[in-house]
């Protein structure tokens, strides 16, 4: 094909190219099939963390780095000075580095000695880069030369890349950089949520028509780029086809191709294919992604048709093993000529097989079980309490949050209380409203769909006067947002605006803690939000619409699921006390994902107020009791939130208390400040250039919260690496270092298993998202993580960018898994899960959960046991 060619020649040539049937091909499925490669993507305000490979998870972890590094150039195993900043602090016990090894080279068939297989591999696995002198050689590349008529035994990659990449990356035109540019300009207009004061025409007909109607004008493509798009298809489906077939795709490689594409810009692709999920209305969203992309790319390629072949010499190859043998083999280039050809092949075939990301491999799950065997010891040299301890006087839950698990100790050290721990939504699949909101909002973990709504609401006089209020301060903002964009009003904003904008900015910069403190309670006088009550008795709404409040059985199914869940049905405090968890922040885009990592933004506060409520009903009670859960009369039930930057917690919800629960109640009061201080000074002195500071704790915590110019205003969930599912005696008084999510669990009240198995396939699965979150923005922050907060620009309303024409960033800014430039801070582990349970239980789980087995044996995630007798046990692939 030429680079004159028409649209019916390239029709003809489709027919020749294709089978029979081609034009009967559902590009839709082939679609929706390569979407496997990105994850949805949430817009920023409510942010959740995601598995950026939770569709390739039928593949090895290996698999696919490999595929990603041969697709995308894309590292996702931890780098070599990663690597060794953690062995030399040492988190990784060498020992277990050389059985790593070992089990490598036990697997492998190289007709070479053991001896010397095992010496070459140790000096390679020092990471060093091979020199640069050596890899230009021309000792070196003259032996190659002579090698690369042998046979060596490698295996060939196939990768598909896209054909602007493969131009770009043969020194041709940036075509693939001009690609980029243009989707991203076409996906920010077309995606933007009213942050624009022009919004792009014509959307109401989907991404495809609206970028179909308006491309023939787009200024930056030439006179005959356009006119080669004037006449194009009008439906996605056929646009699509169209430019598959003129860039000459076979059949066989269109998934390949699709998925190229979706991972050139996973960000914006990745909200695509999220919309595309929300509405049916937008369901062929991610193909009419595609049909823009391809149809551009081939106008923007078609002068440099036809495309030179990719093609690699075997010598090419072939100088890279050479040095490596040179620099840790010890065989000097001479010495080649001496051996045979079989001798030589068999160096080649082990320096192939023995590559950088089979060396990190192996660094990796030497970290990762030494981190293992540190958990291990520190969960079973735990004290065994032998003195007498004072009755309990208050109960807590929590989040699985690893935030709360430095809190919970300081808690419990505090006085008589003891701590459980359970999803942060504790089991309520609601949609709430706020009193005064228009809006609703899920409030649960983004894998579950609300099957229930709440609202808050206040008596009419005083629900109206706030009303009034409330929207009051809303109209301002209002005005002030539509006269900044608008074209004329914005050159008098700054004359009107100025002086009170700049007495804040001076204000907010140089003393923060004050002037946060100071607006917020100008708000809360001037909102005045009146007491409210929640929506819970169950009431007839639209067949469309969710239903509002419960039954009296679904209330008493949620409270029991709910006591089962957080292993709290006999024994109870005279204070119970349910704790949501919640952050504070400002200017902050990732606001959102310190609030939850789970929830879409949503804090546990309004979950924890509503499960508190249902405990307390009488009737919830009269239930419960009949099925043997018997909860005192002079029991009551509080919520609370644990505000995370801070270490405080918050009341909710105080009913009338009991006189029991109201000693515990003042004595919770009494020892709150000193577990907010200690919880705070531990949390603090991980944060860089603050543990040297002579501050007072609680002052320094409220200033990161309160000032707009923090890039840090806490870790967030950075360090997790464990998910431990078990009793609380199992981990109580064992400073797991805020890396742990912690779930109670008793196996003993787990008779058919139904429990750990929900557990796992719920807060498990959202742990494992979170982790991998973390993991990923890690390795490799230039593509799963979002760059510097302090250069990110928030675009769109939806998420931040790195200047105005990058991918939509979807992962963790910089200053979430960084210590410093040089230095990482969250140790890039995949998560363990350790249960606490007989190993029938088990073994039960792994054949009743596909998913769960999958995810160990292809290495997504790490199992360990601990049976009744305290036997910790790790399970590997050959055991599953």
């Amino acid at each position: 094909m030429n680079g004159t060619s028409t649209l019916p020649e390239q029709r003809k040539l489709q027919k020749e190219n294709l089978t029979p049937d081609s034009h009967n091909l559902d590009l839709s499925d082939l679609a929706k099939s390569a979407s496997r490669v990105i994850a949805p993507l949430w817009p920023i305000a409510t942010f959740a963390a995601r598995n950026p490979w939770m569709g390739l998870e039928n593949q090895s972890f290996e698999q696919v780095a490999r595929w990603l590094k041969d697709t995308r150039d894309v590292e996702i195993y931890p780098s070599s000075s990663v690597i060794h900043a953690a062995q030399n602090q040492g988190e990784i016990d060498e020992d277990l580095l050389e059985i790593g090894l070992q089990r490598w080279l036990d697997l492998q068939s190289i007709d070479l000695p053991r001896e010397e297989a095992e010496r070459y591999c140790r000096a390679a696995l020092s990471l060093d880069e091979l020199p640069s002198d050596l890899l230009v050689a021309s000792e070196i590349k003259r032996v190659a030369e002579k090698l690369s008529e042998q046979e060596l035994q490698t295996t060939e990659k196939h990768s598909q890349q896209t054909l602007s990449l493969l131009l770009e990356q043969q020194g041709g035109e940036r075509v693939a950089h001009a690609l980029d540019h243009h989707l991203i300009k076409w996906c920010k207009l077309f995606l933007d949520e009213s942050q624009a004061a022009w919004s792009l025409p014509n959307r109401e007909k989907g991404f495809y028509g609206a970028w179909r109607r308006l491309v023939p004008y787009d200024p930056a493509l030439t006179h005959t780029q356009r006119k080669r798009l004037k006449d194009w298809p009008q439906e996605a489906n056929f646009a699509l086809k169209e430019a598959l077939s003129a860039l000459e795709i076979p059949q066989s490689k269109i998934q390949d191709y699709l998925e190229a594409h979706l991972l050139s810009l996973p960000g914006w692709a990745g909200m695509m294919l999220w919309r595309s999920q929300q509405s049916s209305q937008e369901s062929s969203l991610l193909i009419e992604y595609l049909a823009v992309r391809i149809s551009l790319e081939w106008v923007l390629i078609k002068p440099h048709f036809p495309l030179p072949e990719k093609k690699v010499k075997n010598k090419e190859t072939l100088v890279p093993l050479i040095a490596a043998w040179t620099h840790w083999g010890d065989l000097p280039i001479e010495s080649w000529s001496q051996l045979s050809s079989t001798e030589q092949r068999a160096r080649l075939d082990l320096a192939y097989r023995f590559d950088e990301i089979v060396r990190r491999k192996i660094w990796l799950e030497a970290w990762e079980q030494t981190y293992s065997d540190q958990l291990s010891e520190i969960v079973q040299s735990k004290k065994i309490e032998t003195e007498e301890v004072e009755p309990t006087l208050a109960q807590f839950t929590f989040c699985i949050d690893v935030r709360s698990e430095p809190f919970r100790r300081q808690l419990e050290k505090a006085g008589p209380f003891e701590t459980y721990g359970m999803a942060g939504f504790f089991g309520l699949p609601i949609e709430i409203s706020e009193l005064g909101s228009g809006h609703t909002h899920p409030s649960l973990p983004v894998i579950l769909k609300p099957q229930q709504k709440v609202k808050e609401f206040s008596p009419e006089f005083e629900f109206k006067q706030y009303q009034q209020r409330r929207q009051g301060a809303n109209s301002l903002s209002y005005t002030f947002k539509t006269m900044k964009q608008n074209l004329l009003t914005s050159l008098l904003l700054p004359e009107v605006s100025g002086p009170w904008l700049s007495l804040q900015m001076l204000a907010r910069s140089f003393v923060p803690r004050s002037t946060g403190r100071a607006f917020r309670k100008f708000r809360e006088a001037w909102l005045r939000k009146p007491s409210t009550e929640l929506s819970l008795d169950h009431t007839h709404t639209l067949e469309t619409e969710l239903p509002v409040g419960f039954s009296e059985e679904e209330k008493a199914n949620y409270v029991r699921q709910a006591l089962k869940l957080m292993g709290l049905t006999s024994d109870f405090a005279p204070l119970v006390v349910i704790c949501g968890h919640g952050s504070h922040s400002t200017n902050n885009p990732y606001a959102a994902s310190l609030d939850c990592g789970a929830c879409g933004g949503a804090s546990g506060g309004f979950n924890a107020r509503v499960l508190a409520t249902l405990c307390n009903l009488p009737k919830v009670r009269e239930i419960l009791a009949t099925e043997g859960i018997l909860i005192p009369e002079d029991t009551v039930f509080a919520a609370a939130e644990h505000v995370t930057t801070l270490d405080e917690l918050h009341w909710l919800y105080v009913p009338e208390l009991s006189e029991t629960a109201q000693e515990a109640f003042d004595r919770i009061q009494s020892t709150m400040q000193k577990v907010s201080q200690d919880a705070n000074e531990a949390r603090l002195s991980q944060l860089p250039n603050l543990n040297s500071r002579s501050k007072n704790p609680k002052s320094e915590a409220q200033r990161l919260a309160e000032d707009w110019s923090e890039v840090r205003p806490e870790w967030g969930l950075a360090g997790n690496a464990a998910f431990v599912v078990g009793r609380r005696e199992l981990t109580k008084e064992c400073n797991l270092g805020g890396r742990v999510f912690l779930h109670n669990y008793d196996w003993q009240d787990d008779e058919d298993g139904a429990m750990l198995a929900n557990i796992i396939a719920g807060p498990g699965t959202v742990s494992q998202w979170i982790n991998l979150q973390y993991y990923a923005s890690t390795v490799a922050p230039h593509y799963y993580g979002s760059g510097n907060k302090a250069t990110q620009t928030v675009t769109a309303g939806l998420g931040v960018m790195q200047g105005n024409a990058s991918d939509l960033l979807a992962g963790l800014p910089w200053q979430s898994v960084m210590q410093s430039d040089q230095e990482v801070y969250h140790a890039p582990l995949r998560l363990l899960v350790v249960i606490e349970a007989p190993r029938e239980y088990v073994e039960r789980l792994l054949n009743h959960d596909p998913a769960l087995r999958q995810k160990v044996q292809n290495g997504w995630l790490r199992l360990a046991t601990i049976d009744p007798e305290g036997y910790w046990e790790n399970w590997s692939n050959e055991i599953i």
